[in-house]
């Protein structure tokens, strides 16, 4: 994605749990959870899963690179794609990482470096070229990026996990995966963080019928982010984080009830509610 001015986000990953490969999950995708974010010649990477992978090589012809990544938390699907992203092992690349969700003895240098010590991985922090700085804050702080604005937010998720609001020229993308709603109406820390957002991407792992078998497991459905976003005057919802079972031909069922669940075009041009994919560009 070329750094313009306005505020666009790019989605490079979209499914949870694990990657998945095989003809049923061409038209969405099989890459786990990792979205671009650019703004006022800035770029800023949210979450690693494996889809930072293919978002590494495309930025490794644009050298050098200074760049932060925001992880909502470090579990697996969310990290495992670090170690293959093409930037850490560019000479004069700078890249930030940052974490909000992590409590002592924890910090994010020790994740990641466990992450890639023997008997699982090959090699060590040592073999990234690029200056590598790992930054912690607690969520619920205010952050920034140059011009572009950050609110964060604790979500509901075992070990921990943050939700972002990125704000720049009177836009606003808000990031809320890996969250568990608690039945009792919807998330209150989550509507505020969102409310009268342009686009929400929220954590859409399963559906209503599908979530009495996964409870406690840290995850919502695509009709209570329907719920969030209605109770939030969010613009655009954007449904993210599809479990694996979940291939394109039920994502096309998906797609249709919400669209009759949230129907017509948000004051942002967009539509209402969207599926997310790979590639897909969203600029509000």
């Amino acid at each position: 994605m070329p750094l313009g001015e306005g505020l666009k986000v790019r989605f490079w990953g979209v499914r949870g749990s694990i990657s998945c490969s095989g003809a049923e999950y061409t038209r969405y995708g099989g890459n786990t959870s990792c979205l671009e974010v650019t703004a006022g010649g800035r770029r800023l990477i949210f979450d690693a899963g494996t889809g930072i992978r293919p978002l590494g090589l495309d930025l490794a012809r644009q050298t050098p690179i200074d760049i932060d990544i925001y992880f909502t938390h470090t579990h697996l699907d969310h990290i495992y794609g670090l170690t293959f992203f093409a930037p850490l092992f560019g000479k004069g690349n700078a890249v930030r990482l940052w974490a909000g969700h992590l409590e002592p003895p924890y910090t994010l240098k020790n994740v990641v470096s466990n992450l890639m010590k023997a008997p699982l991985y090959p090699v060590s922090l040592e073999v990234f070229q690029a200056r590598v700085e790992f930054k912690e804050f607690k969520s619920g702080q205010q952050l920034a990026c140059g011009e572009i604005a950050m609110r964060t937010a604790p979500l509901n998720h075992p070990n921990g996990a943050t939700g972002y609001r990125v704000e720049f020229g009177g836009k606003s993308i808000c990031y809320i995966t890996d969250t568990e709603h608690r039945g009792d109406g919807p998330d209150k820390t989550i509507v505020e963080l969102c409310r009268g957002a342009d686009v929400m991407i929220y954590d859409s792992s399963y559906t209503d019928d599908e979530y009495d078998r996964y409870r406690g497991w840290g995850h919502s459905t695509w009709q209570e982010g329907v719920r969030i976003a209605n109770a939030a005057d969010v613009g655009t919802l954007a449904i993210f984080h599809h479990d694996p079972s979940h291939d394109d031909a039920f994502m096309d069922g998906v797609a249709r009830e919400a669209a009759t669940a949230r129907p017509g075009i948000a004051p942002n041009g967009l539509p209402r509610v969207i599926v997310a994919h790979e590639g897909l560009t969203i600029s509000p």
